[in-house]
């Protein structure tokens, strides 16, 4: 969370589009709105979800990157030291004087490609590591923003700062951005999804944004925690878990419980006729290139370490805040909040072609224009 100049300094309305240079950011709230799309953290940017909190941006690092970071390596020196010496020996078999040629290529190029691939492979390896140990590190040390939906409050720790922030849900501010710049590879375009607030007492504006893949992955990454507020979902599986390979008693995370649960998986529909033999043969390569369960046991060490000194590091008034709350206590959402997603849902089924944006536009239109008239 970053003290920064805030995105508009207009007064956002959920459904106001702003254009800038390269592209456009459209706010998504105040006024925390059903987007009707699902609600699914892809960037795994949520990390613990309980009945109380939900805590964002300190999620672990996916099984999927540190397979990269494993098996990439691993990948490059099996094709430079087997693949391309036995390329070359097909080459020279089949233009040269057959076997001998062939031998005699394959050989040569091994030498040539085996160091290479020592030396390249080592240095992937260790900046793959480095990468991941840093982002562990920034993990230990950072302190999530905090969801509270018992007291329908977020709780920010600005970036060098010790004392919390005290935000109502209602205010939090939320956005989409799209941008699109030309490059030497052409035009590309970028997504990314971002909250922010004013400091109650200093109005400093501070902001917390993040890449996503494309706008609906950005909207969705804001409707699971949306959903969450509004009791609408109620653990880390349902925003986490598409692939649904975590089982009811299965810890929310990938470790290797949910290796354990694919492969049971590949195996059934396997027997059932919905996978095929080269399928599962490639199943099992990819997962010996990527180093079986490795993967899946650092990130289940990188939880339980982040758990320990996460503990540590709250601020005292953030953990006395994010104690639990008699049900009697429990905040409730605003009349204008209910009334405004009553509309919403209403708008989704009489225009269902209309993307999300544009219903919350309508809405906040409705909304001005009710205000004005009993002004």
């Amino acid at each position: 969370m970053n003290s920064k100049t805030n995105p508009s300094e207009q007064l956002p309305r959920a459904g106001r589009s702003e254009p800038f240079p390269s592209g456009r950011l459209t706010f998504l709230s105040p006024r925390p709105l059903p987007t009707g799309l699902p609600p699914l953290d892809h960037g795994h940017a949520v990390g613990e979800v309980n009945d109380g909190y939900l805590d964002f941006g300190t999620a672990v690092t996916p099984v999927f990157g540190l397979q990269i970071v494993l098996g990439g390596p691993l990948g490059l020196f099996l094709f430079t030291v087997f693949i391309i010496p036995l390329m070359s020996f097909l080459l020279f078999y089949w233009l040269g004087n057959g076997w001998p040629d062939g031998v005699h290529a394959f050989w040569g190029v091994f030498d040539i490609t085996f160091p290479l691939a020592i030396w390249g492979c080592s240095f992937f390896l260790l900046v793959g590591l480095g990468i991941w140990h840093r982002e562990h590190l920034k993990h230990e040390s950072v302190i999530p923003t905090r969801f509270n939906r018992q007291r329908r409050e977020v709780c920010f720790v600005p970036e060098g700062q010790k004392e919390p922030i005290f935000v109502p849900w209602e205010d939090l501010v939320a956005w989409v951005t799209e941008a699109q710049g030309a490059t030497e590879y052409g035009v590309q375009r970028q997504y990314g999804f971002g909250i922010g607030f004013y400091h109650p007492e200093t109005g400093e504006k501070y902001t917390l944004e993040f890449e996503t893949p494309g706008l609906p992955l950005a909207i969705s990454n804001w409707e699971a925690i949306r959903a969450y507020m509004e009791y609408e979902v109620h653990t880390l599986k349902e925003i986490q878990d598409p692939l649904e390979l975590q089982g009811p008693d299965d810890p929310p995370w990938e470790g290797v419980h949910v290796f354990r649960n694919a492969r049971k998986r590949l195996h059934c529909e396997y027997r059932q006729g919905k996978r095929g033999m080269f399928y599962l043969i490639g199943w099992y390569l990819y997962h010996l290139v990527t180093f079986w369960t490795i993967p899946n046991r650092l990130v289940e060490w990188e939880v339980q370490k982040i758990k320990r000194v996460s503990r540590k590091t709250l601020p005292k008034a953030m953990s006395d805040w994010s104690e639990a709350l008699p049900e009697n206590q429990w905040a409730v959402p605003s009349e204008e909040l209910k009334r405004q997603s009553r509309r919403v849902l209403e708008l989704q089924k009489i225009h269902p072609g209309k993307s999300t944006l544009e219903i919350f536009a309508l809405v906040s239109d409705e909304a001005i224009s009710r205000r004005a008239m009993t002004a």
